[in-house]
């Protein structure tokens, strides 16, 4: 499966994007969906997790109650709604699907593609 996350951008502080992860190459509807981010001399930090159905979700302590990840299977899409952005918000932004093992580790999963740039400005 190829994984390709999109719009990122420049925001000010306060502000709102949506992030899309398309997938291509087969089905994702039964795959647990991940959302990572990386800054700058960073590791890469897990934001969020979405069950198969979408029935349930797990976030990082940093993003939660701001974000919300959602999908829609029939479009072999996943999503993150990212609200009330901060500047330590700033990052490249990645989907990937989870393999075995915890939710919160980059080491679980796999098929990173291309992040999106998400820029926040104070």
């Amino acid at each position: 499966v190829q994984l390709q996350a999109s719009g990122g951008g420049l925001v000010q502080a306060g502000g709102s994007l949506r992030l899309s992860c398309a997938a291509s190459g087969r089905t994702i509807s039964r795959s647990v969906m991940g959302w990572f981010r990386q800054a700058p001399g960073n590791e890469r930090e897990f934001v969020g997790t979405i069950s198969w159905s979408g029935g349930s979700t797990w976030y990082g302590d940093p993003v939660k109650g701001r974000f919300t990840i959602s999908r829609d299977n029939a479009k072999n899409m996943v999503y993150l709604q990212m609200n009330s952005l901060k500047p330590e918000d700033t990052a490249v932004y990645y989907c990937a699907v989870h393999y075995s093992g915890s939710l919160y580790y980059a080491t679980s999963y796999g098929f990173w593609g291309q992040g999106t740039q998400v820029t926040v400005s104070s």
